[in-house]
C-alpha cells in the first residue's frame, strides 16, 4: 500500500518525496541551521554526491562549457585557486586529460591553489601563490608551454559588505586576468567568477583589448538570490614576447 507523500517511480519502487528540515542545535546559529538546511535540500548539491564531484561548483563550468565549448579535447587548462577540486574534475572529462575518449586529443589540466588539495585523477595539482613574480614561467614549465583555457571560480571570504566584496573580487579577477594574458596560447578563453553589474570598466575595458569577445553569464546551477556572475572571454589576441 502507498504511504502518504510517497510518489511511484517508473520501476515500481516507491521514493519518498520528502525535504530535508534541520533543527537548530545548541550552540549552532540559526543561519548556519539555514544554511545547511539548504545545502541538504539542494538538487545540485544532491546530483553532485551522486555523481562525485566535489560540490555543486562542477555544474558551473559544466553549464559554461556547454554553451561556449572551450574546455575541448585536447586542450591545456589552468584552474587558479581550484580547492575543493569541482572544476578539475569537471575538466578532466572535457578535455580528455585521461585518454578515456578513444580517438579524441589527450588534454592536460593543471591546477594551482593557496592550500592542498586532494588528488584529482587525471589533473596535476599544485600548491602555488599565482601572484608570485615567477608564477607564470612555472605554470608553464608544467603544462610544457601556454594554455588554451585559464579558469577561476575564487572569492574572497565575504566581509557581509557588497561593497567592498565587489572590490576585492574585481581586484582577484583583474589579478588573475593579467597572469592569463602571460600564459593563454593565441585564441585562448579566460573565464572568471565576478559579482553581479560583472566587470568594472578598467576590467571590461582590458578584456576587450584582449580578446575578441567578452560576455556576461550567470548559470542555470548559480544559486537565483547568489550575486553571482562569470565572465567569459574568449579569442585571445596574443601579446608580443619580451
Amino acid at each position: 500500500m502507498r504511504k502518504p507523500g510517497q510518489k511511484i517511480n517508473n520501476s515500481g519502487r516507491g521514493q519518498r518525496d520528502l525535504k530535508v528540515r534541520v533543527k537548530t542545535a545548541k550552540g549552532r546559529k540559526l543561519a548556519s541551521t539555514l544554511w545547511l538546511e539548504r545545502q541538504l535540500n539542494d538538487p545540485y548539491v544532491q546530483r553532485a554526491q551522486r555523481e562525485g564531484y566535489r560540490g555543486r561548483a562542477a555544474y558551473k563550468i559544466m553549464e559554461l562549457d556547454d554553451r561556449y565549448r572551450f574546455l575541448l579535447p585536447g586542450s591545456k587548462v589552468v584552474d587558479l585557486g581550484c580547492a575543493p577540486g569541482g572544476w578539475c574534475q569537471m575538466a578532466v572529462e572535457r578535455v580528455n586529460s585521461l585518454g578515456e575518449r578513444k580517438g579524441k586529443k589527450i588534454g592536460s589540466v593543471l591546477g594551482i591553489d593557496l592550500q592542498e588539495v586532494e588528488h584529482v585523477s587525471g589533473a596535476d595539482i599544485h600548491v602555488l601563490d599565482f601572484l608570485e613574480d615567477d608564477a607564470d614561467r612555472k605554470v608553464k614549465d608544467w603544462l610544457g608551454g601556454k594554455a588554451d583555457v585559464v579558469m577561476s571560480d575564487m572569492a574572497p571570504f565575504s566581509s557581509g559588505h557588497k561593497g567592498a566584496d565587489h572590490i576585492r573580487i574585481m581586484a582577484l579577477v583583474e589579478a588573475a586576468l593579467y597572469f592569463a594574458i602571460d600564459v593563454l596560447e593565441p585564441g585562448g578563453t579566460f573565464v572568471a567568477k565576478v559579482l553581479a553589474g560583472g566587470a568594472e570598466a578598467d576590467v571590461l575595458k582590458m578584456l576587450r583589448a584582449n580578446f575578441a569577445k567578452v560576455i556576461h553569464v550567470k548559470p542555470p546551477s548559480s544559486r537565483k538570490d547568489s550575486s553571482e556572475k562569470f565572465v567569459v572571454a574568449t579569442g585571445f589576441k596574443g601579446r608580443s614576447e619580451d
